[in-house]
């Protein structure tokens, strides 16, 4: 597990990652702020015997790397990854078929915290990066995530292909998502192990990963435009895997094995 220091600011993801127990190292507050949330900080940080410093707003901007930090940031290990392992251990302790989001060279920090965001509140199991061409956390995904990236398991891996071969092992369907797909999102199966690759802003996925994609699906577009943000995308899936396995209790995760199949609508 990789560790280094970093800086996340905000009223929201400062309390997150506090409440969440991860470690934090120093937190930064500027003066003569009080409100809610302010309090909460003190009491958590005295909880957890996290020191606090106050200073001017100037000072605090220049830590943050932003005026816009809410008057709070807090010094994190904000690059702490889960092994992939971790992340299947997550879904075995909710007894639910596993359910992951791949995200092939996104390199917007925003549109990664907006996919991060949407990941935890839909209940997704984890999300994996590659380590390269990609954008990885940041102070910016930590605000943009809104706190997410405090609760969600989160997997950086040296190569999503291998990360892809290991996943079928364990029974897990993988699902592409592009838009010259022929096949309706609408028709796939989600209740089953999946996990969903989404490609970056330009290119989308890579084809040798494309190649690896037990099923490509698409999100049907009526309009001129010829595909959608990529958090947007995640987002719809997202809860479209929910729907469907809210429909239908699961059952237990060891009868839930087995290729991705197509369902009649």
């Amino acid at each position: 597990m990789r560790t280094e220091s970093e800086i996340v600011y905000g009223l929201h993801p400062v309390l997150e990652m506090l409440r969440s127990g991860k470690p934090v190292g120093k937190i930064y507050l500027a003066l003569h702020k009080a409100d809610k949330e302010n309090e909460e900080i003190h009491l958590l940080a005295r909880q957890q015997r996290v020191s606090l410093v106050t200073m001017h707003k100037d000072g605090l901007s220049k830590i943050a790397g932003t005026t816009k930090h809410q008057g709070v940031a807090a010094m994190i290990s904000a690059e702490s990854y889960q092994d992939l392992d971790a992340l299947l251990v997550v879904s075995k302790k909710r007894k639910q078929p596993p359910f992951f989001f791949l995200l092939d060279s996104v390199e917007d920090p925003r549109n990664l915290g907006a996919i991060l965001r949407t990941s935890e509140a839909a209940g997704v199991h984890g999300v994996i990066l590659p380590k390269r061409r990609a954008a990885g956390l940041s102070p910016v995904v930590g605000k943009t995530s809104a706190g997410a990236m405090a609760h969600l398991p989160i997997a950086r891996v040296t190569n999503l292909s291998q990360t892809i071969d290991q996943l079928k092992k364990d029974h897990i369907s993988i699902v592409g998502m592009a838009a010259t797909a022929k096949a309706s999102y609408l028709e796939s199966d989600f209740r089953c192990p999946v996990a969903i690759v989404v490609g970056g802003e330009g290119q989308g996925i890579h084809h040798k990963i494309l190649e690896k994609c037990d099923q490509v699906v698409s999100l049907p577009m009526h309009g001129m435009v010829e595909s959608l943000n990529v958090s947007v995308a995640v987002g719809i899936i997202a809860y479209e895997v929910l729907r469907q396995r809210g429909a239908t209790c699961p059952g237990e995760i060891s009868g839930l094995v087995g290729p991705l199949k197509k369902r009649r609508i």
